[in-house]
């Protein structure tokens, strides 16, 4: 007797994340977490207790006076490292006790943690960085001088984006599946709202990823949908982004469902609704495989962004040597915390390459408005660097809003309520949703 597999069932994503809470015997404490997307969760819970066990009778000061330094000992455990290294389910984990730990010290400074870090002196961010690694492109003494250059207006650049917001983009009216009246409605929104990038999904069906872009652009690109005015195409912000005359902004994601040379073909059928950019068309560690598409699709004026997958600092490193973007996506979370996004933010500083945030999933848009507004203040200078692909607070110019609250640390602490409704698996929703019943092992 012989047994097959028959079928085969998916699910869609069920946004989710794993939490962690650092604790101190004098009250203080940190809150982290990594986004995830459903099943594996638990894993990535085991893993995060076998970082943080490690900080078990450490004393927080000493992991704040050097916070690169306290970084590099977090990756540094043998066994643990085997099963990365610095990458996969253990370097998501790591991301949440390193974010718990920069709230900790956030908190114990009682600042938010984007002013904790932009009032550091050039000295003190340069030891809060992750250097390990990537020092045949950045050095110490590099990102020094760097940050030394952008000293000079550093608190007019802060009191712009507090007084302004940051700038966002939108994805709510690009995802595939929605109706025709739902695209033009939610774009309609959006731009009421403030916005003017956005950014569709595409990838299923060349014809209608085509279709439904040359929908979105007769909506953005249409005067008449601006009664209070429009940006100017040819501002500096909107310069080499395929902005319409209206100065609205496309871009189009495909989420890695391509091979390299399916990728040129594909968004090559798409160069009429000119998209900024083509973002995740291949595997998302293939930097050659990137800088072929760059290159080829260079001449239709698209150009290529990755990142949101990219799993660590030399992934990124590697995209950079490689001339391989136009657009560097950091992630909160697939990045081990906070000082590992320093040194892809000083990588892509040094290249020129604008950051635009992986954000939209539990907790994410609350974290990069942190990390962006570190890079405009403190790093790059420009906040034509950064968009955020999700709503969060936003206000009426359509940007966030910068965190000002000096107990909320980095913005990521989850009411008590929440947890106790949705903790996996004894919150009352998953309790509900068995009819009370023990959820099998």
């Amino acid at each position: 007797m012989t047994t097959k597999i028959t079928h085969f069932e998916t699910h869609d994503c069920d946004y989710s994340s794993a939490y962690v809470t650092l604790y101190t015997d004098s009250g203080l404490v940190g809150h982290g977490m990594t986004f995830t997307i459903g099943r594996g969760t638990d894993i990535v819970c085991h893993a995060i207790r076998e970082i943080a066990g490690r900080l078990i009778g450490r004393e927080p000061e000493s992991f704040f006076e050097n916070m690169g330094k306290a970084w590099d000992w977090m990756c540094s455990d043998s066994q643990l490292r085997w099963i990365g290294p610095e990458k996969g389910v253990i370097h998501i984990a790591t991301a949440a006790v390193n974010n718990a730990l920069w709230d900790m010290f956030a908190r114990a400074r009682g600042k938010p943690l984007w002013k904790l870090i932009v009032d550091m002196t050039p000295e003190e961010l340069v030891n809060a960085t992750a250097f390990r690694y990537i020092t045949d492109v950045l050095t110490r003494e590099e990102a020094l001088a760097m940050l030394k250059a952008k000293e000079a207006g550093k608190r007019e650049r802060e009191a712009l984006v507090t007084k302004l917001g940051y700038p966002a983009y939108i994805t709510s009216a690009g995802w595939l599946g929605y109706s025709d009246e739902k695209v033009s409605r939610l774009t309609k929104e959006a731009l009421a709202n403030g916005f003017n990038h956005f950014k569709m999904k595409v990838g299923t069906d060349l014809k209608d990823d085509l279709r439904r872009g040359k929908m979105i652009r007769s909506i953005i690109d249409d005067p008449a949908n601006y009664p209070s005015g429009f940006k100017d195409p040819s501002s500096p912000e909107l310069a080499g982004k395929n902005a319409s005359p209206t100065g609205a902004v496309l871009m189009i994601d495909a989420n890695q469902v391509w091979d390299v040379p399916q990728a040129i073909e594909y968004v090559a059928g798409l160069a009429e609704i000119k998209p900024w950019f083509i973002e995740e068309p291949t595997a998302p560690d293939d930097a050659l495989g990137h800088a072929a598409i760059r290159r080829a699709l260079k001449p239709y004026g698209i150009g290529v962004a990755t990142g949101e997958h990219a799993h660590n600092r030399m992934v990124f490193k590697q995209l950079f040597q490689a001339d391989a973007i136009d657009v560097c996506q950091i992630d909160s979370c697939r990045l081990a915390g906070v000082s590992e996004v320093l040194s892809v933010l000083l990588m892509a500083a040094k290249f020129g390459i604008p950051v635009c945030p992986h954000a939209g999933g539990v907790g994410l848009c609350e974290y990069v408005i942190h990390l962006s507004v570190i890079d405009y203040v403190a790093i790059s200078g420009t906040m034509e660097r950064n968009h955020f692909p999700y709503r969060c607070t936003m206000n009426e110019r359509g940007r966030y809003n910068v965190p000002s609250n000096p107990k909320e640390g980095y913005s990521i602490e989850m009411y008590k309520e929440s947890i106790a409704e949705f903790e996996w698996p004894n919150g009352h929703y998953w309790v509900g949703a068995r009819g009370g019943k023990v959820p099998s092992a």
